[in-house]
């Protein structure tokens, strides 16, 4: 049923997002705008262990066992802002940032209060000032939430009673008005983000947590989209599993009406969820506008260099078993997803990657350095907006076995402009502003044979074509060229040289060399 052809008359497509380049940001990693709200040593401690405030902004992040996610280095919405000249050098146009409500981790996906940003960012005020900074710069801003579940501190449940008096709250008083918003049974057990005691999950089934979070004119999600704030969208964790439980499956009822509410206040909203699998029955126009693209991307990609699966790489029993992807694959999966969703949806996915929940592509020794060229051709060219995770175009370091690896403070004081990361992410991010084929064109698979795919974007007078080898030999390929309107290839854009020759009309045999890439400007026919 998913690949029935489908018309959407009446679907609000965010049509800004397949014309834009995305920057994620985790906030306290990026820069320190303000250190006079900075976390301080022992500011507080959350399940017996105390604030951190590391002193060495080049310092590694610590692990988990190390530092507990509370080590911070200080970043926060002043600290964007005053890059905002540096994202649009880059080509930046939109911002993804991480949690930024009050939250005791560094992460925040615990959080405490939805209605405040956290002060240790700069508080609302500071959210205001940075809207209004990026917009006026021609960019937009998308907030990441979790509604899914909250903190075992938050004001609803207030578990310990540690920032918030034991007076109020579901878990110490049976009879206050948000012991509905969470799922309790005998002896005051309660329900736990995949058996997590310290994220108590939110119980959908409660009228008056939807009112709360999405219903009311006041609410979570309309307060940050309406002004001073002014928001242009929505990232949300865990999208996939928020209001199932058991036979309790709420979740094509909950998005549907998250959707019109949030499209209530601005018909141009984001909504951009996280699912890592297949999830077509969410992007058939009435309730995401797009998932986190590990699916017909991210995972693609990745594994296609050689990198584990991302679902493998999570099991002990799985993450050692290798299997490189095919470019048959490649094009199969990236083909697979695309087809199950309305084309104005295909226009609205998010490609990545990397993320703040992957380890960094680029920092997998098994990685070549030019296929992970291919690896930013290959995301720029699918339809949809393409999402550089902050630092990546500066080689940020990291290691591979935890969370925290991927979550290393910005390297402002290296000479990274002049690096060939900042070069392709700059030159990638550039043509896509610069080619309508980048933005809105055709799309095909020219070629996909061993382990050598070719693809095409399209329009009018543009053909653009991106061809990575992950062959440990060099290949001759034959490129049919006409299929998509063009003839011979014009320039390499990053300058190499090409050993092609026409075999007829409306094809060329290319030599491809062994773990290169390339992308083509072809001449039309």
């Amino acid at each position: 049923m998913t690949y029935d052809f489908v018309l959407l008359a009446d679907y609000e497509q965010p049509e800004w997002v397949k014309d834009a380049v995305f920057y994620q940001i985790f906030p306290d990693r990026f820069c320190n705008g303000d250190e006079s709200n900075d976390v301080r040593d022992g500011e507080y401690s959350r399940d017996g262990h105390p604030t951190i405030r590391m002193k060495d902004w080049e310092a590694p992040a610590l692990t988990y066992q190390e530092g507990y996610c509370l080590d911070f280095y200080g970043g926060d919405l002043q600290g964007v802002k005053e890059k905002i000249p540096y994202l649009k050098e880059l080509g930046v146009t939109a911002v993804y940032l991480n949690p930024i409500f009050i939250a005791p981790s560094v992460h925040k996906y615990d959080c405490l209060d939805y209605f405040h940003v956290d002060p240790h960012f700069g508080g609302d005020e500071a959210l205001a000032e940075l809207s209004a900074a990026l917009h006026e710069n021609g960019m937009k801003l998308i907030l990441d939430i979790s509604i899914n579940h909250t903190g075992i501190d938050h004001k609803w449940f207030n578990r310990d009673g540690i920032w918030f008096d034991r007076s109020v709250g579901a878990y110490n008083d049976p009879n206050s008005p948000e012991r509905g918003y969470y799922f309790f049974g005998e002896n005051n057990s309660y329900l736990g983000w995949l058996g997590v005691d310290t994220l108590p999950t939110l119980n959908y089934t409660s009228q008056a947590l939807r009112e709360v979070i999405y219903r009311a004119e006041d609410s979570v999600l309309k307060k940050w989209l309406k002004p001073p704030y002014s928001i242009d969208g929505w990232r949300f964790d865990v999208a996939n599993i928020m209001g199932r439980k058991d036979e309790l499956q709420l979740s094509h009822e909950l998005w549907p009406e998250i959707r019109r509410n949030i499209k209530e206040v601005d018909p141009q909203a984001y909504i951009l969820a996280e699912e890592w699998g297949d999830c077509a029955s969410y992007l058939q126009g009435s309730e995401w506008d797009s998932p986190m693209n590990y699916y017909g991307c991210g995972r693609v990609i990745r594994q296609f260099l050689g990198s584990p699966d991302l679902f493998m790489a999570r099991n002990p029993l799985l993450k050692n078993i290798p299997y490189k992807m095919t470019a048959q694959d490649v094009k199969n999966r990236v083909m697979e997803h695309l087809a199950k969703m309305p084309y104005a949806l295909q226009q609205n996915q998010f490609n990545l990657f990397d993320s703040h929940d992957v380890s960094r592509l680029h920092n997998d020794p098994r990685v070549h350095p030019e296929e992970y060229r291919g690896a930013v051709i290959f995301q720029f060219l699918l339809p949809g907006a393409a999402s550089i995770y902050y630092g990546d175009e500066a080689g940020i370091d990291g290691v591979l076995d935890t969370n925290e690896g991927c979550r290393y403070p910005m390297p402002w004081s290296k000479d990274f402009k002049s690096s060939e990361a900042y070069r392709l992410n700059h030159t990638m991010a550039h043509m896509k502003h610069h080619h309508e084929a980048l933005r809105s064109g055709g799309m095909k698979f020219l070629y996909a044979q061993g382990h050598v795919v070719a693809i095409a974007r399209f329009w009018g007078e543009e053909v653009f074509v991106g061809i990575l080898s992950t062959e440990d030999e060099d290949v001759t390929i034959r490129l049919p060229l006409g299929a998509v309107g063009a003839s011979i290839p014009k320039r390499e854009i990053f300058g190499k040289t090409l050993d092609f020759a026409p075999l007829d009309e409306t094809s060329i045999q290319l030599t491809v060399k062994a773990h290169q890439s390339y992308l083509i400007e072809c001449q039309m026919r």
